[in-house]
């Protein structure tokens, strides 16, 4: 893992040639071995990592691409002494989970994982379970002397698949290695310095990481430049007035019981709910929890969501709390709506929002997050706890780009992603606390709390 100029992918390739001229030969002097190199897109395995490639090493052997099989380069160069090394460097695009299909039938000596990153860990599992196979007593008549998986990546995202190995689980047999960054985080105040240790300067253009961060924004250096893991976004965020490093508070929030919990529930087929907590004393809003799912309908929901309120927050009481108006209707075949459904299994101070425009619920959270506190604060912050959540703030919860040539250009709606739910559940709490209703009553007057109800226990 390194940050962007480091070299990680020539030290793949040299790395992969090494096993190739290190293969052990048979009785015929020949070091037979087959590796795969596996990049997400087509595009990207041809403009970089075949590109990359074939810059150090084509002379070497015949590339074959462009037919029905995958692009596939046949090494075959002698060595000093005397043995030839007989090779192939098979190139693979292995963009979703179902891709690993493609995997099923190679037989290899190993694989060059190329921007881990942007792989699936269904991917990678598959990959583990096919080196080693070649060559073999029948096929090639000699053993691999060394198989198994390189890669080189950026910094992911903390809840990635290779951060979970890398820092946490740490595999037996595998090892992890992560590059200096190109430059440093100078404190807290969100400024950055280069890194005398930083590699591969040598290679570089003068300047290349002072002069790679202007116009660059915090998050983007600390994951591309300063090789520290985060969240990068790509598209326009929803609530460009966030700020991670004015919003999200430095720990996690501990909620007081003295003060109920106020929940924002989305539905859907991916519902969410959203935990807050107002602060009578100093006016703000804190979000300190978040209940996600995926694919999973209202009557699964509730009882789980029932089941999570319980386990972690049994003292406390709920107030009058805020969920999609949409989920107050009825199907085809039942009359059941996702309302109904929370309120029979005992969550029953969550109600429909009076209205679902799509500016009063922004309204509700950014008028929160640009209105300060006594204590110079925003009005609303989020603990990090709720990972979801605070990325969907970062930009996860965004419009997507438009494929045109030109300025930047969007879709006129959010995009509906993992993100997505979460965040509109939190609008959805915020909406019934009374946030966003200065959207249709414009006043002058000094803003106070909203009104909370009294409090109830969340199981009647």
């Amino acid at each position: 893992m390194g940050p962007l100029g480091s070299g990680k992918t020539v030290e793949s390739c040299q790395k992969l040639f090494a096993a190739m001229c290190n293969q052990k030969p048979n009785a015929d002097d020949i070091r037979p071995s087959r590796f795969v190199a596996v990049r997400n897109t087509y595009p990207d395995l041809t403009s970089t990592t075949i590109k990359d490639w074939k810059e150090l090493y084509l002379q070497l052997g015949r590339y074959v691409g462009g037919g029905l099989e995958p692009p596939t380069h046949h090494l075959d160069f002698d060595l000093e002494d005397g043995t030839t090394v007989n090779s192939e460097l098979i190139f693979l695009a292995l963009d979703r989970p179902d891709a690993v299909k493609k995997l099923r039938g190679y037989q290899v000596t190993g694989f060059w994982l190329n921007e881990m990153k942007e792989l699936s860990k269904a991917v990678v599992d598959m990959a583990d379970l096919r080196h080693g196979r070649y060559p073999s007593m029948a096929a090639g008549r000699v053993k691999p002397t060394w198989h198994g998986m390189i890669g080189d990546t950026n910094a992911p995202d903390e809840d990635h698949w290779y951060y979970e190995l890398a820092e946490e689980t740490k595999p037996k047999g595998w090892v992890f290695h992560k590059q200096p960054g190109g430059v440093l985080c100078a404190g807290d105040d969100e400024t950055f310095v280069l890194n005398p240790k930083a590699e591969n300067l040598g290679n570089l253009p003068d300047g290349y990481y002072e002069k790679g961060m202007e116009g660059k924004k915090y998050d983007w250096i600390k994951v591309n430049l300063a090789n520290e893991y985060g969240f990068v976004a790509d598209g326009k965020p929803v609530y460009e007035e966030y700020v991670d490093s004015v919003h999200c508070l430095k720990q996690e929030y501990v909620p007081n019981p003295a003060y109920p919990i106020i929940l924002g529930v989305d539905f859907g087929r991916t519902p969410a709910c959203a935990f807050l907590q107002f602060i009578p004393g100093i006016g703000r809003y804190v979000g300190f929890d978040e209940f996600v799912t995926e694919d999973m309908s209202a009557a699964l929901f509730a009882p789980q969501l029932k089941i999570y309120i319980a386990q972690n927050y049994p003292n406390f009481k709920i107030s009058r709390s805020g969920g999609d108006p949409s989920g107050d209707s009825g199907g085809q075949a039942t009359e059941e709506t996702p309302f109904s459904i929370l309120r029979a299994h005992g969550i029953k101070m969550v109600f429909p929002t009076a209205t679902n425009d799509p500016l009063i619920r922004r309204a509700s959270i950014i008028n929160p997050m640009t209105r300060l506190c006594m204590d110079g604060k925003p009005a609303f912050m989020i603990s990090p706890k709720a990972k979801q959540w605070r990325k969907g703030l970062m930009g996860g919860f965004c419009y997507k780009r438009i494929q045109v040539v030109g300025d930047d250009k969007f879709h006129d709606q959010p995009d509906k992603n993992k993100y997505s739910h979460i965040c509109e559940a939190g609008e959805y709490g915020l909406q019934q606390a009374g946030e966003g209703i200065a959207v249709i009553t414009p006043s002058n007057d000094t803003w106070t709390a909203p009104v909370t109800a009294a409090e109830w226990s969340p199981f009647d």
